[in-house]
């Protein structure tokens, strides 16, 4: 087995891959070989300081046998057909959420891994987050007992006139794909699958033409009920973006603490430092790079990157018609079981 680093192009050099710039820099099992981005001074000062190749298409790219695998940080619309050009080509493909901005986006997708010697996985920072870890070992361990609710906010006020996640024809919607993707996994991490969900939309407050405050109510498999807070309109200024609340005490993971109180306890105790960005980009890294040698598996796997898409898609079904709908898989014949 080599133990040479895992050499990775990176596709689109825009916000969240300044992210990845900063996990490469940090980890020694990958090494940027190449960057892709339509702005050709963009792509060659981001592979000047890494001293890599710069390119401004993704096909040129596939063609000059740099890479083992690749990031894609391009919108969601572009999303199906570049990671289907890498995949027909053998190159492991790690791509940003949202995965696809609906099921039929997504079964290019999971067709091309199906007939693909390479791998396919869904970017999920928060899965990679030391405290999420943690906090989930201890409800594992039943440290608060059976649980009961599970709470989830992803609230801030952010100016989307003018960016490519407010245009529906790229993104799939608004804050509800955008950073509910993210809430959803996040979910299925903590509660196992879900069975029902119901959104509801709240006042537009920005002149944009998707939504940009939701509140979604799960139900789990299991039972538990869960609320989630999306908004790019309002700051809730929570110091935690996870509560789990058991029979037998709760445990909160936050921004810049995270911490458990057990019923019987008098004080809460602390056992993590908070959201640690690179950290979770960096942990995200090494463990594509393993998946890739073979040495460990995909902490997301195709049927988590598969939820994500069908249970937000339903999302939007159950914010237009305001009512409770059941969570079913369509297209659980590509995803191995």
């Amino acid at each position: 087995m080599s133990h040479e680093p895992v050499r990775i192009g990176l596709i689109g050099a825009g916000a969240i891959a300044q992210t990845y710039l900063q996990a490469f820099k940090a980890i020694n099992e990958v090494q940027l070989a190449a960057v892709v981005d339509v702005r050709p001074q963009v792509a060659a000062a981001t592979a000047e300081a890494f001293n890599c190749a710069s390119f401004t298409s993704y096909r040129e790219l596939a063609d000059a046998n740099l890479c083992d695998a690749v990031i894609i940080c391009t919108p969601p619309d572009t999303h199906p057909d570049i990671t289907a050009w890498f995949l027909e080509r053998g190159i492991n493909v790690l791509c940003e959420k949202p995965l696809a901005i609906g099921p039929e986006q997504a079964r290019t997708m999971f067709e091309a891994a199906a007939n693909s010697t390479a791998m396919l996985t869904m970017a999920s920072k928060f899965r990679y987050v030391d405290d999420v870890i943690r906090a989930k070992s201890l409800i594992d361990s039943g440290l608060i007992g059976d649980v009961i609710l599970f709470e989830n906010a992803f609230t801030a006020r952010v100016d989307m006139h003018k960016r490519w996640n407010a245009d529906p024809v790229v993104s799939g919607g608004g804050v509800l794909i955008d950073n509910g993707t993210h809430s959803v996994d996040i979910m299925r991490y903590f509660l196992g699958p879900l069975k029902e969900i119901q959104v509801i939309e709240g006042k537009r407050v920005q002149d944009i033409p998707v939504e940009d405050t939701v509140r979604m109510y799960v139900r789990s498999q299991s039972g538990v009920m869960g609320t989630v807070d999306l908004s790019w309109s309002i700051n809730k200024e929570l110091p935690h973006y996870i509560s789990v609340y058991g029979s037998e005490g709760a445990i909160v993971v936050g921004w810049k603490q995270s911490k458990y109180r057990r019923a019987a306890d008098k004080e809460w105790t602390v056992f993590g430092n908070g959201y640690d960005k690179v950290q979770a980009f960096s942990s995200q890294l090494k463990n594509f790079a393993a998946g890739i040698r073979g040495v460990e598996p995909l902490r997301i796997t195709l049927r988590d990157a598969l939820a994500s898409v069908e249970v937000i898609d339903k999302a939007y079904e159950a914010m237009e018609t305001s009512r409770w709908l059941s969570v079913e898989p369509h297209l659980s014949d590509l995803v191995p079981a």
